[in-house]
């Protein structure tokens, strides 16, 4: 089944991001590569694709795992939490309608 993972950052979170990217982009190719990553991604915090050193308030992962326990596991390992770029994550059930 797919899952949301929602995370909220905490403020000023952009240096914090910047540390632990590598490791947080490699989980998410690693989702890619199983076929089982939908999209990811961040929210900018002004309204632009790069919001420089504005940064993000948070970001978006829609993939599929065996269930909401192993959804939430994997979100709980993202490198962003140990980092402490995440003040917030929640994960639930996605229903994918379209496309």
């Amino acid at each position: 089944m797919l899952y949301a993972v929602i995370s909220e950052d905490v403020k000023d979170s952009l240096e914090k991001r910047k540390g632990a990217r590598d490791a947080h982009i490699a989980r998410l190719k690693l989702l890619r590569d199983e076929g089982r990553l939908v999209m990811a991604g961040p929210h900018p915090a002004i309204d632009c694709e790069d919001p420089g050193e504005a940064g993000f308030t948070g970001s978006l992962v829609v993939a599929e795992f065996a269930s909401l326990e192993a959804a939430q596991a994997w979100a709980d390992a993202d490198p962003y939490i140990s980092a402490g770029v995440y003040q917030k994550v929640v994960v639930k059930p996605y229903k994918r309608v379209l496309p």
